[in-house]
């Protein structure tokens, strides 16, 4: 800022005056407001995520992102979208370079954020269609359904459905699965801004039509009717009566990466954990398990071509004197399968589950030849590529159904509706999260199944090698927790269902409507901006 004197009657005085270059830095300034608010409703949306409780804080952040986006140009509406997949991504995924540092880690986000891009230019599309929150959330959606997909099988962690466990929407699980759930939190993010807009705009001018007023407050509201009236369909009511489960947390010596070389010491502690529950048991002061379900990787030392791991999981269970499913790997016709054993104490193994939605990069390595080229630690890191399985995996344990879902495939709506349109009656999710230390992973990981046990109404498990392993309830509520990396034990009753939600039922069908509902209205919208561009010709 300039100050310059001048002459007011027969005296000078002082008047300040912005300069040229002021004023330009200013601009400058003003533009960066749209790219620095789409960052941060991208990092308002990752608060929203657990581990913390503060689900409706999405709300506000598609409000804001509405806000951004509305009326630009598809141009400018890629770079804001990005920066929103940004803003969400980066922190959401951190854990993902826990052990391998930052360059998995920042890869990944970028290729997801490109996603979040293309919804963006979406979003900005059919923001000035009549109604365009219903039109913009179907987008969301349809950005989501790309992400499970696509590349290398997708990468669905961090959808919206996903950070609401803990929201009063979670009874639209039930409904139409994480599709109609996510749709739901988005739509009333952008209904509340249209709402903001359009009271603004009645203070500005005294005028608002009276379509454009009920959609908007539609938008709000709908959502939330929709998951009152859907509460009905959450119930942890026992309908082919309960079982007493047992989940054991054997703990890792070590976090990292390297607990691949402590394989016999995780095994021994998996071991040393039943065995001490059925002491407990034989005291009295613990209600003895229908059967024990241990932890993905609990057994990494295959018991089919090892004597000595096949004799330590025989006495453990033998100990306890109920079957057990036993997280192995498993070598077989030379391929590697991550596999779910059922373990009978007197039979031995009589049943399997080889896991079908493998990890890219943790299981099985894409690209091969160009990341070693990149790096070749990296592959070094993945030797032997993991097989996937075919069939669904429900085992029948002391007569209930328990239909496994391992780790990663609990992100993956068909993975585990497979399960539960198999016959389950109750669903575990063994994971192993020791590679991802203390970071927030397993408690997405945790969300995700407190979704799922919603959405099927099934009671869900969760046996960790090193936490927080959990039992959860068919109405999403976790009844038990252990901490993390501790060796602990979980037992409990727990019912057991076999009816089927309108979610189970529907499949991947309100997925395939919401993406119509967001081509149609791109269609619209780009049709409409034809028709004007040839009429501005004419």
């Amino acid at each position: 800022m300039t100050v310059t004197a001048t002459s007011v009657g027969e005296s000078d005085q002082l008047e300040p005056r912005i300069a040229p270059g002021a004023w330009t830095w200013a601009r400058r300034l003003v533009r960066l407001v749209p790219a620095a608010a789409a960052a941060l409703s991208g990092l308002l949306l990752y608060v929203s995520f657990p581990p913390r409780t503060l689900w409706w804080l999405a709300l506000p952040a598609f409000a804001v992102f509405g806000w951004v986006l509305r009326g630009r140009g598809w141009k400018a509406a890629l770079g804001l979208g990005y920066l929103f997949g940004l803003g969400f991504l980066l922190p959401l995924l951190v854990w993902t370079g826990v052990e391998v540092g930052p360059g998995p880690w920042l890869a990944l986000v970028a290729i997801e954020a490109l996603f979040v891009a293309l919804v963006g230019a979406g979003v900005a599309t059919v923001s000035k269609l009549p109604g365009w929150p219903v039109w913009a959330a179907a987008v969301w959606i349809a950005g989501e359904a790309a992400r499970a997909r696509a590349p290398f099988n997708g990468f669905p962690w961090g959808k919206v459905a996903f950070g609401q466990a803990d929201g009063v929407f979670l009874p639209l699980a039930a409904v139409g699965g994480t599709p109609v759930l996510g749709f739901a939190v988005v739509l009333c993010g952008f209904g509340l801004y249209e709402v903001v807009r359009l009271a603004r705009q009645w203070r500005r001018t005294g005028e608002v039509r009276r379509s454009a007023a009920a959609l908007g407050l539609l938008s709000l509201a709908v959502p939330v009717a929709g998951a009152v009236a859907a509460r009905p369909l959450v119930s942890d009511t026992a309908e082919d009566g309960s079982a007493t489960v047992a989940v054991i947390q054997g703990n890792v010596p070590r976090a990292g990466l390297d607990f691949n070389s402590q394989r016999r010491a995780v095994l021994d502690h998996h071991v040393r954990e039943t065995e001490r529950l059925a002491a407990e048991v034989k005291a009295g002061k613990v209600a003895r398990p229908d059967f024990v379900l241990w932890p993905e990787n609990s057994s990494d030392i295959d018991p089919f071509a090892n004597p000595d791991a096949r004799a330590v999981i025989d006495t453990a269970a033998k100990s306890i004197g109920v079957p057990i499913s036993v997280g192995g790997v498993v070598e077989r016709d030379g391929k590697l399968y991550n596999e779910q054993i059922l373990w009978d104490p007197a039979k031995g193994p009589v049943d399997t589950y080889d896991k079908r939605q493998i990890q890219p990069f943790g299981e099985y390595l894409p690209l091969r030849s160009l990341i070693g080229a990149i790096n070749p630690n990296w592959t070094a890191m993945v030797r032997q590529d993991f097989s996937r399985g075919t069939k669904p995996g429900v085992f029948t344990m002391d007569g209930a159904k328990v239909g496994l879902v391992t780790c990663y495939e609990a992100a993956f709506d068909w993975a585990v509706r497979s399960e539960v349109t198999d016959g389950a009656q109750m669903i575990s999710v063994p994971s192993n999260n020791a590679t991802f230390d203390r970071s927030e992973m397993t408690y997405q990981q945790l969300a995700m199944s407190r979704v799922r046990a919603v959405e099927h109404s099934r009671t869900v498990t969760v046996p960790v090698t090193s936490g927080v392993s959990a039992i959860i309830m068919p109405d999403g509520r976790i009844t038990q927790k252990t901490g993390m990396f501790v060796a602990d034990s979980l037992v409990q009753k727990v019912p057991l269902r076999s009816s089927q939600t309108p979610a189970t039922r529907l499949g991947v069908l309100p997925e395939v409507a919401l993406v119509v509902v967001a081509a149609g209205g791109l269609g619209w919208a780009v049709g409409a901006g034809l028709r004007k561009r040839r009429a501005g010709d004419v």
